[in-house]
């Protein structure tokens, strides 16, 4: 009796009076393998989303090349060993900074000097952060190389045009910046050991990119004359500061 009601119970109850067909073999998993994404579709949207963040790069990328340059012939001219250049440029990632660190190396300047330097001169990082697609990138490693290699660039490219990013494009974007930044710098290396004297006025470099672009944002509109005075009222305070004229990048002791 026990045996009896069990079968009965495991019999599936039709409600609408038709007999239940059983499925053909096979049919499952056919079914499951039309709604997963084919492999190579996958693989194809993965290459045209890394071929889209090296586009995007190619733009500001190809301004940071000579400025990597300048930096490189910085180090070499300064008397520093070449590999400080590859070094700072692979573990610091910050142009302005670097050119900086290279005085402050030559002074010796005390590690608070340094660490109140690179606050001061990265602080702008932490609002970048608010807008940067962080979200976009899933695994913690990348996350963390995304983190490191947010620079100006990134954030510019990124700004201009917020939506579509993914870990795929976005990543890419970063290393190839970092790739320009690197090799601009090594380019500088080779090319101050062939010249025969120093160049003066190279760690100069930077602060002039960036007046060239605070005088072309001063040109394009009233909003924007506004924001130039802004941006030239913190340089001018701090380099009225005698303890803070490595922003002019003119220390004495940096020259040798």
């Amino acid at each position: 009796m026990q045996k009896q009601q069990v079968i009965e119970r495991a019999e599936p109850v039709s409600t609408t009076g038709a007999e239940t067909v059983p499925a053909e073999p096979g049919a499952a998993e056919a079914g499951a393998a039309e709604a997963a994404p084919a492999p190579s579709t996958t693989a194809t949207d993965r290459r045209r989303q890394i071929a889209s963040g090296l586009r995007a790069s190619l733009a500001a990328g190809m301004g940071l090349v000579p400025i990597g340059i300048a930096f490189g012939m910085v180090v070499v001219q300064s008397g520093l060993p070449w590999w400080l250049a590859p070094v700072l440029s692979g573990v610091v990632f910050t142009g302005s900074l670097e050119l900086l660190l290279v005085g402050m190396i030559l002074a010796a300047a005390p590690l608070a000097t340094v660490a109140l330097t690179t606050l001061l001169v990265n602080f702008r990082h932490v609002f970048y952060a608010i807008s940067f697609p962080l979200s976009a990138v899933r695994s913690r490693l990348g996350r963390l190389y995304a983190m490191h290699a947010l620079v100006d660039e990134a954030y510019a490219v990124t700004a201009a045009s917020p939506r579509g990013w993914t870990g795929w494009s976005l990543l890419p974007l970063q290393l190839a910046f970092h790739t320009y930044w690197i090799g601009g710098g090594l380019a500088g290396v080779a090319l101050a050991h062939l010249l025969p004297g120093p160049i003066e006025g190279l760690e100069f470099a930077l602060c002039a990119l960036f007046i060239t672009l605070t005088l072309d944002s001063c040109r394009s509109g009233r909003e924007s004359r506004r924001r130039c005075w802004a941006e030239c009222a913190s340089p001018a305070r701090w380099s009225s500061s005698p303890s803070m004229r490595c922003w002019s990048g003119c220390w004495p002791s940096s020259r040798r």
